[in-house]
């Protein structure tokens, strides 16, 4: 699995870092997506797509490599 992001997209809203803290993460200064593992385990497929479902800003994505 692949997940990418669009930062300048993103509205720090955190939902992702809530649903999935082993992935994305938000930066201190403004609460922006950081993404931690582009590659997660397949373990957290589901937690993944979750956070591209949920995001407000529709910044995330995710994909088979």
């Amino acid at each position: 699995m692949q997940v990418e992001v669009d930062v300048p997209k993103c509205v720090a809203s955190g939902q992702c870092v809530m649903l999935a803290p082993d992935v994305f993460d938000q930066r201190d200064e403004d609460g922006m997506v950081v993404l931690l593992d582009a590659n997660p385990d397949e373990s957290q497929r589901g937690v993944v797509e979750e956070s591209a479902t949920v995001c407000p800003a529709a910044a995330i994505r995710v994909s088979d490599k």
